[in-house]
């Protein structure tokens, strides 16, 4: 009986089994309600201040070049750094920029602080994101890594649902300092709990950041339809189908509410979501991962189709769940098949890549919603961004057969071959990928003696084994 709901239920194993994986988790969930909390109040104090959803778009607009920008870097630098020091540096400096935004509402409100201090967060957000989406695979078993990005997306919704409408309430009654005072307390932390964690040193052969670790990283995904489709169908789904940049106007013009009603649309997809990354234990068994996530982007654009036609506020909400439990499903997939067709040494570049994605999509949807919102009216632009999303999808299926019939596991994984001898006589090249099925059983006994497990905690160097999927 315990097998069937295993298929069903998420595991909790790695949480059991990795004391690393647990604080970090756990610092991660907590600057994750704080960083929520900002992500209401700061569209809700501009639409107070202009009344003006193209001017909500431009605030998320203006965090899209450094996002790009610091994504394309910051990955070199995940990689050829001790990224525990780096997560550090990180969570201090974002603390900091909403300790700006908090005095900016303490002092007065001044409308360019609102664009500034977001996009300077934004920017240090394609180094936080990567560093732990890098450091987490390193701390559990290969056959743990859907099961871990299925717990990432757990907190991502946990974070996404308490911390809107918690945001909502506290605008409407402790008012927007408050709210960013939280935030600040929040990334405190999230510091502690990334000192806490053991090391997490680069590999012994990392490229020093540049231009050419940028471009090796690029020339990974070229040709790999699998990874290609991965980033943009999301991309797709994020500029066409995510209408938050209206939820303010739509709170107050379309359902008659105020503050709290924002906070309520904001955490509707996150209710969703949550339900949906419960109950991820099949996914490990899924097979075809990429035609999944193509299903899974044509309900999300069809749930905003529904959402944009409605006016009856409970209703909306159910839509926005529903919208948010096939986004949760895409997002466990496209994470899987990107860890499992990564090796360690591109982990953070990946990832970084990933997250400029997946931060920067939203972005740009939310200027185009807005624009179109402006020119003619927040619902035509909820509904058509929703068939837009539809139509981008199917088109992605049939460019790119690769994406659709991609199917990943432990035995895909790319693995990083770290020779004891420091000097090997013909080393592989820095592009070459191989996995397990290349290796035959005497080539594993050869290796087997003279093998150097890496320094670290138990749980690391078990973790870290010649089929360990990367990100």
């Amino acid at each position: 009986m315990v097998a069937p709901k295993r298929r069903v239920f998420i595991d909790v194993t790695p949480l059991r089994q990795s004391r690393d994986l647990r604080v970090l988790l756990g610092g991660q969930l907590v600057s994750l309600l704080g960083t929520q909390l900002t992500a209401v109040a700061v569209p809700y104090q501009v639409y107070r201040l202009t009344h003006s959803s193209l001017d909500v778009g431009l605030v998320s607009l203006a965090q899209l070049v450094p996002l790009l920008l610091c994504s394309l870097y910051g990955g070199t630098v995940i990689d050829a750094t001790d990224r525990r020091k780096l997560l550090i540096r990180v969570e201090i400096l974002m603390g900091l920029s909403s300790a700006g935004l908090a005095l900016n509402a303490d002092l007065g409100p001044r409308i360019w602080p609102l664009f500034v201090l977001p996009a300077v967060t934004a920017g240090l957000t394609a180094f936080d994101n990567p560093t732990r989406s890098s450091i987490v695979p390193n701390l559990v078993t290969p056959e743990h890594i859907a099961t871990t990005s299925a717990m990432n997306q757990v907190l991502n919704q946990l974070g996404t649902i308490v911390g809107p409408a918690l945001g909502g309430i506290l605008l409407a009654g402790a008012g927007i300092n408050f709210v960013y005072w939280i935030d600040v307390v929040s990334f405190a932390v999230a510091v502690v709990a990334a000192w806490a964690i053991s090391p997490q040193p680069p590999a012994r052969h990392a490229t020093r950041p540049g231009l050419r670790s940028i471009a090796e990283g690029f020339r990974f995904i070229r040709g790999r339809q699998g990874i290609q489709g991965a980033y943009l169908i999301d991309i797709n789904a994020m500029v066409f189908g995510m209408p938050r940049a209206l939820f303010p106007a739509m709170a107050l013009s379309v359902f008659r509410g105020g503050a709290t009603t924002v906070g309520f649309l904001y955490a509707a997809p996150g209710v969703g979501a949550l339900a949906g990354a419960l109950i991820t234990g099949w996914i490990a068994q899924l097979r075809r991962q990429g035609l999944a996530v193509i299903i899974a982007v044509i309900v999300w654009g069809a749930a905003i189709v529904a959402f944009g036609l409605t006016r009856n506020l409970p209703l909306a909400l159910l839509f926005l769940a529903i919208a948010g439990w096939a986004d949760v499903i895409s997002a466990v997939l496209r994470s899987t098949i990107i860890q499992l067709s990564v090796p360690d040494r591109l982990r953070g570049r990946l990832a970084a890549i990933q997250i400029g994605v997946v931060q920067g999509g939203p972005r740009l949807g939310d200027l185009e919603a807005g624009a179109v919102g402006n020119a003619f009216g927040n619902e035509v632009s909820v509904v058509s961004g929703g068939l837009a999303c539809i139509a981008g999808a199917m088109l992605l299926s049939r460019l790119l057969p690769g994406f659709r019939t991609v199917e990943v596991g432990p035995g895909t994984v790319p693995i990083d071959p770290e020779p004891a001898d420091p000097e090997p006589a013909d080393p592989e090249p820095a592009d070459a990928d191989f996995t397990e099925a290349d290796l035959t059983e005497a080539d594993l006994t050869e290796a087997a003696p003279s093998a150097t497990p890496p320094a670290g905690p138990p749980h690391q160097t078990a973790a870290r084994s010649p089929g360990e999927p990367g990100q």
